[in-house]
């Protein structure tokens, strides 16, 4: 894959004097039916998440709360994308190595993923990746 594939997704914004409100609908609003959620959240200072591939999970990654930078790279390029507003994600398909990194106080970050967890999918060595290539 490369990073030409990924991209902000803007989602629906209910505009409301009470609250607005966002949705997002698997194969409508995202390229992908969700088969797993999972959240990021009490992230200390400093540290990353991520540091890692999928060989065929894809994501959608919403800053729910706070921000942080979402760091892609498809061994050619890198690309750091950064989420801080609720109502867009970024798509990122199978095949990048991605990290996460910068998390602002009381950051949460909501992954839906295409894929059931599955330890074989991951592939945890940058220069694996790029030899697979």
């Amino acid at each position: 894959m490369s990073l030409s594939e990924v991209r902000i997704i803007d989602l629906p914004k209910i505009l409301d004097r009470r609250g607005n409100l966002s949705i997002i609908e698997e194969c409508k609003h995202i390229p992908f039916q969700i088969a797993r959620t999972y959240w990021i959240y009490d992230v200390p200072g400093g540290e990353k998440r991520g540091g890692h591939a999928y060989r065929e999970n894809k994501e959608f990654i919403v800053a729910l709360s706070g921000s942080f930078d979402v760091i892609l790279d498809d061994g050619r390029e890198k690309k750091t994308f950064s989420l801080n507003r609720s109502y867009y994600g970024l798509y990122v398909p199978n095949g990048l190595w991605r990290e996460m990194n910068n998390f602002s106080t009381n950051s949460l970050a909501l992954v839906l993923a295409s894929t059931p967890y599955n330890p074989e999918d991951y592939v945890w060595d940058y220069k694996a990746l790029l030899s697979s290539k």
